[in-house]
């Protein structure tokens, strides 16, 4: 079976990837049992029934311009794609903080990934396409202008046809982790949008709201650590203490690696007084970024923010020792080496980016050409000085 992957690209740069979680879920969290709150519910959680609906206009718009004209499943992946970003069609844009069901989406126009792929996922299976929300553990997007934004979770679409797979991804430079997108059932799908719901009310304080979302996506996932970090950090911010350690731990009974968890479990149980367990906690998730490559060149990041170079270049070293392949890793690694004053490993790094940028990253693999154009010359103004 041959893999291709298919990206759905948008009119402007995004300034951030639209992640299964907006930010306020980077945040640790976890939980255990639900606790009285919701009760105080504002409004009522839509059914994934509701969230999934198709407006009848919408219908009509897909059954016109998808299934009507189309031969192939192949043609009208195609054909969906322009449906959804075409300035005389839906003309989608990209919104972090959009977790939008269908119908917000149809009427706003405006979504992030995950309201995208649950939108794509939904259209594509009406229109008798093979489809499945995909799930990726860690990601970094990378982009020219904005510089780099770092998040937990992504999601997408991959869809079958014809003996070959596609991937259609809201983000065209994203960086997947190394075991890359992953199936996931429709219930976890469903986990992941009231869980950055409930991420989302929690952020703005309706506490009542956040309970009764949370509460929705552990009832469709029981196994979603995400879900049980982000109870647990509500059950923090209520004060029910001893409920948020039990949903800590729930989530590192999932997911031993859990970053988040790992990091507002230690938190909490130095603010209960149990340094032995905070401690050990702390070692683990030292462990556990010394090996993560996004860990690593996140570090690197924050280093280079604060002038330390030395640092930044240790850090962006390791990144690329844990995961090679990674053209934003060698980039960052060039831009260290340059600032350190390095010219002649940064154009090493610089040409290494570039290679590895990709064939079907053209502009990408030119931006690098041109910033190594650029060292080049500066070198030789330098050496003729």
């Amino acid at each position: 079976m041959s893999g291709w992957k298919l990206l759905a690209l948008m009119a402007l740069l995004v300034t951030a990837p639209g992640f299964a979680a907006p930010p306020a879920t980077t945040v640790p969290a976890a939980a255990a049992a639900p606790a009285p709150a919701a009760a105080q519910r504002s409004e009522p959680v839509p059914s994934p029934e509701q969230i999934l609906a198709i407006p009848p206009d919408l219908r009509a718009m897909l059954q016109q311009r998808v299934i009507a004209p189309a031969v192939s499943r192949e043609q009208r992946v195609a054909l969906l794609v322009h449906l959804i970003f075409d300035e005389d069609a839906m003309h989608l844009e990209y919104d972090p903080y959009a977790t939008h069901t269908l119908t917000e989406t149809w009427q706003t126009h405006r979504a992030n990934c995950l309201s995208f792929t649950l939108m794509f996922v939904t259209l594509a299976r009406a229109a008798d396409i093979d489809a499945r929300v995909q799930e990726v553990a860690q990601v970094v997007t990378w982009h020219q202008d904005q510089g780099v934004i770092y998040n937990v979770g992504h999601v997408n679409v991959g869809v079958s046809f014809n003996g070959r797979t596609a991937v259609v991804d809201l983000d065209r430079d994203v960086l997947y982790d190394r075991y890359g997108p992953r199936p996931i059932t429709d219930a976890r799908a469903m986990a992941h949008f009231y869980n950055n719901r409930g991420a989302e009310h929690m952020a703005d304080g309706d506490t009542a709201q956040a309970r009764a979302y949370l509460d929705a996506a552990l009832a469709m996932a029981p196994a979603f650590p995400a879900g049980w970090n982000n109870l647990g950090v509500l059950d923090t911010r209520e004060g029910h203490l001893d409920q948020a350690r039990q949903d800590y731990e729930k989530a590192l009974q999932l997911q031993p690696r859990h970053a988040a968890a790992l990091t507002n479990a230690s938190a909490l149980y130095r603010r209960l007084g149990d340094e032995h367990r905070a401690t050990q906690l702390a070692q683990r998730l030292a462990r556990v970024q010394q090996d993560d490559p996004f860990a690593q060149f996140r570090f690197g990041n924050e280093a280079e923010q604060r002038h330390d170079y030395a640092q930044a270049i240790h850090y962006y070293q390791r990144a690329v020792r844990l995961y090679s392949t990674a053209h934003q890793f060698h980039f960052g690694l060039a831009r260290a080496y340059f600032l350190a004053g390095d010219s002649r490993r940064a154009s090493r790094e610089m040409l290494r980016a570039r290679d590895l940028a990709g064939e079907d990253a053209d502009v990408l693999r030119a931006t690098y050409q041109a910033k190594l154009d650029t060292l080049q010359k500066w070198r030789q103004r330098t050496a003729a000085n």
